[in-house]
């Protein structure tokens, strides 16, 4: 496939810009990130780009727009700010009562709400998956684990409470071990969460010898794919072998894959099976 029109890469923290940006220079496709200031990676700085604030979006879009760039990805893990201390150019300024009036409305609205800022000044969206070439989970086993009944039942109803959570606009992961639900992913997100589990109490909970339960995530029914498809990397599944889960999972298709190959390496290493639901 020939090499798209240059991206805007909107960084926050995480692995996925990383990814993002790396796939692009694999690809050959040139790129242009953005690194968030506060959340991005300090490795993303090896990219042409600059250090923002969030509500710096004069200074982002005229940057973006100096760069020539065409399109732009928004990829990263960023939290809600107070937006009483954000310091906004003019521009961000200008566009910050409808972003805190939107912010309002749940994170959904406001990604929304950010999304159509970039697309009115003629930006073309793409969604992170679509870039890495359509790395989501597949229907079915992910690796040579094979998840019993009881750990699917457990995976499916971890998948069925974050979709109802997701429904709150909450967050999008829940784990649940032997129909019990452990936790429900809030804004402090994945990896806090299962940190969380592992806390609990042993009778509740699996452990390395004995692993129990499961780690679903899903998509919030509102939002919008192209920004916020939940995520899954290696250090997500070590740290639900760290909380004695027996796997993790998600809806096929719709969860973005960080390193597929190293995903299944460290799920086969650890015991753990991968899961995507549906067809």
């Amino acid at each position: 496939m020939a090499p798209r029109g240059k991206l805007g890469l909107i960084a926050g923290g995480g692995a996925l810009p990383l990814a993002v940006a790396a796939r692009c220079e694999a690809e050959g496709r040139a790129v242009h990130v953005i690194r968030l200031a506060g959340f991005a990676d300090a490795h993303l700085a090896r990219y042409p780009g600059i250090e923002a604030g969030m509500a710096e979006i004069g200074r982002i879009l005229s940057e973006m727009k100096g760069a020539c760039c065409q399109a732009v990805c928004l990829a990263g893990t960023v939290n809600r700010p107070d937006f009483k201390t954000l310091r906004p150019d003019f521009k961000g300024a200008t566009l910050l009562p409808g972003i805190v009036a939107a912010a309002t409305k749940g994170d959904d609205a406001l990604l929304r709400k950010i999304l159509s800022i970039f697309e009115a000044e003629g930006f073309a969206v793409e969604g992170a998956d679509d870039i890495l070439g359509g790395e989501t989970l597949p229907a079915g086993a992910l690796g040579r684990i094979q998840p019993t009944e009881d750990q699917l039942s457990d995976l499916r109803k971890a998948l069925h409470v974050a979709e109802k959570s997701g429904e709150l606009d909450i967050g999008q992961g829940a784990v649940v071990c032997d129909g019990l639900v452990l936790a429900v992913e809030a804004q402090e997100g994945t990896d806090a969460m299962l940190r969380r589990v592992a806390g609990l109490p042993a009778d509740l909970r699996g452990n390395p010898s004995l692993p129990k339960g499961a780690l679903g995530k899903a998509p919030k029914p509102i939002q919008d794919l192209r920004v916020d498809m939940p995520v899954m990397g290696a250090r997500t599944l070590e740290l639900a072998a760290e909380a004695g889960l027996a796997g993790v999972g998600g809806q096929a298709r719709r969860l973005i894959l960080i390193d597929r190959a190293a995903m299944i390496e460290t799920a086969d290493r650890l015991g753990l099976f991968i899961w995507g639901e549906g067809q």
